[in-house]
């Protein structure tokens, strides 16, 4: 882990290297004060050297200024490093969330994302940052503490040997135990953030069956398991900072004792006891540092292992080495021997036979569950065949792509989803670097245009969460001029204009009329009042193409499609 986490540290080397560069100028002043002390007392203040004396004392208290500038530094420029690292493992993290297939987000929770790109990469900051740095001033120090130490007086300098390895025992083992439990908070937060999202985005829905209390119990139960896990958290770290506290203040009290009886016997004086002290005291921050880098360790690490895990997931549609990029001249599909199953387990399509010529229209019918959408999730390559093979204009999907594949196809669903942003800014997602004048044409074609002029700013008008500002009419309008703008190749509607009325369907078809002209389109609908214009129908049941054909052809030869046909109409 910690390999992968200094792969992020090279492209900031220059800051890293001025952060250890400040952090062992800090280890060296501390390191420094008791050997000088010693000096002048040995030395100095016994030859009534004062003139130099007070010389050095000034000296010292430039290189304290020193030291407090090497903090500064330390802090902002140590921050911005660890901010720039952040930045740089969350580009990393979406760039790989992006990649990653409809199958990864079947099983995900936006919530528990949504934490994995703000929570845990803070702590990953952290560990960036405060880590090496908190790391190296302890060792140094303590290194340069004990070498001097033994220098001064051996049998001293054993006590205090002795003592920091059982320290560092104890703290490595109270580390294991904050480590699982900070996993088991995030853990835990990464549910809360999901049961948050869930209930923050189904709000409507809550106060529409008057659930608000049944919503409050379980988040109040998400929150206590929560409060759980962090008392878990706050135990372990109690116990840490419980046992680095007895032993910051035995240390001392050992030095002291050992020293006084070295005193009795004569062979020690009061000069190395209070040099002895002074590096004692010289171990506080080091040993503070050490425990907060126990924790930040902990923390980051738990957090880096949590990134890694989604970055060890690869997409289970693979791009090919040397996919060739798609150019759709005339948009036929063909379909041989299609066969789907989610995960090779959940059989969903069997066997599909296909031919959409270029430019015609066909429309998919069946019962809900009978694969009409994961047919055509297949097309644009969402998911892999699990037999068979999809062309379109003679190229295996599997051979090209994705993103070629995707640039020639648009696609419009029953649930459109809306940008928190302008509606100008909606529009132009159908193609990010289109001009103003191209939205607006493509808002007419869309007959959305009017209804663009009478809001409030026109086309700036902020839209809302999901577009709330905007009527189910709307937002598929809105989806309809992304189309116009892309002008792909292929158009699949996948029962667009299920959640309709009657007149606002009627008032749309005209626009998807327009917008199949010249398009080879795949139509997916439960109103086959709809489709009956289509060039052929097809009537998909468990999986099976049943029946294909015109809609006179598929009445007249009273099948499945003529059964779902005088339904629908009953229905009506």
């Amino acid at each position: 882990m910690i390999k992968t986490l200094l792969t992020y540290f090279k492209p900031h080397s220059k800051i890293f290297a001025l952060d250890m560069f400040c952090a062992v100028m800090v280890a060296a002043v501390d390191l420094a004060f008791p050997l000088v002390s010693r000096k002048a007392m040995y030395d100095l203040l016994p030859r009534s050297a004062f003139g130099v004396f007070f010389i050095l004392m000034f000296s010292v208290a430039l290189f304290y200024l020193l030291r407090s500038l090497c903090y500064y530094i330390m802090t902002y420029w140590g921050h911005t490093f660890g901010i720039r690292v952040e930045a740089d493992i969350r580009a990393a993290l979406f760039t790989h969330l992006q990649e990653l297939d409809f199958e990864f987000y079947d099983r995900n929770r936006t919530g528990k994302l949504m934490n994995r790109l703000t929570g845990d990469l803070f702590e990953i900051t952290e560990l960036a940052h405060h880590g090496p740095e908190d790391l190296l001033i302890s060792v140094l120090t303590i290194v340069g503490s004990l070498t001097c130490m033994f220098v001064i007086e051996w049998r001293l300098a054993i006590v205090v040997a002795i003592l920091i390895p059982i320290f560092l025992i104890i703290v490595m083992r109270n580390r294991r135990a904050m480590s699982a439990a900070s996993i088991n908070v995030k853990q835990t937060m990464a549910e809360i953030n999901s049961e948050i999202e869930s209930r923050i985005s189904g709000i409507k829905t809550s106060k529409a069956f008057a659930n608000e209390d049944v919503d409050q119990e379980k988040f109040n139960d998400s929150n206590d398991v929560f409060k759980g896990a962090k008392s878990d958290y706050y135990k372990a770290m109690g116990r840490f900072n419980a046992s680095q506290e007895f032993f910051m203040c035995i240390m001392p009290v050992s030095v002291i004792a050992m020293g006084g009886y070295l005193i009795m016997k004569g062979m020690m004086n009061y000069i190395d006891l209070i040099t002895f002290t002074l590096f004692v005291n010289a171990f506080v921050t080091p040993i503070r540092k050490l425990s907060n880098f126990a924790e930040i360790f902990t923390n980051g690490t738990a957090g880096l292992k949590r990134f890694m895990e989604v970055m060890a997931i690869e997409p289970q549609v693979k791009e090919k080495e040397g996919a060739k990029v798609l150019d759709v001249t005339e948009g036929a599909i063909k379909l041989q021997n299609v066969s789907f199953a989610y995960n090779e387990v959940a059989d969903v399509l069997h066997n599909i036979d296909l031919d959409v010529r270029p430019g015609e229209t066909v429309a998919i019918v069946g019962h809900s569950g009978g694969g009409k959408t994961t047919l055509c999730q297949l097309i644009p390559r969402f998911y892999d065949v699990t037999e068979g093979a999809i062309l379109i204009d003679g190229s295996d999907v599997r051979d090209v792509t994705k993103k070629s594949i995707r640039d020639n196809i648009g696609i419009v669903q029953q649930d459109v989803f809306i940008f928190a942003d302008t509606i100008l800014e909606n529009i132009r997602y159908g193609r990010p670097e289109a001009s103003y004048e191209e939205v607006v044409e493509a808002a007419k074609r869309a007959e959305i245009y009017d209804d663009i002029m009478d809001m409030p700013d026109g086309f700036d008008t902020y839209v809302g969460e999901r577009g709330t500002k905007l009527s189910g009419g709307q937002k598929q309008r809105v989806s309809i001029a992304r189309i116009f703008l892309k002008d792909p190749k292929i158009l699949i509607l996948d029962e667009a204009t299920s959640a309709l009325d009657t007149v606002t369907e009627e008032r749309i078809q005209s626009s998807f009329d327009e917008l199949a002209v010249g398009r080879t389109t795949i139509i997916i609908a439960h109103r086959l009042t709809t489709i009956r214009s289509a060039d052929r129908i097809v009537v998909i049941e468990d999986g099976r193409l049943v029946e294909q054909g015109t809609h006179e052809e598929l009445v007249e030869r009273g099948g499945s499609y003529a059964q779902l046909y005088d339904v629908n109409n009953n229905n009506l």
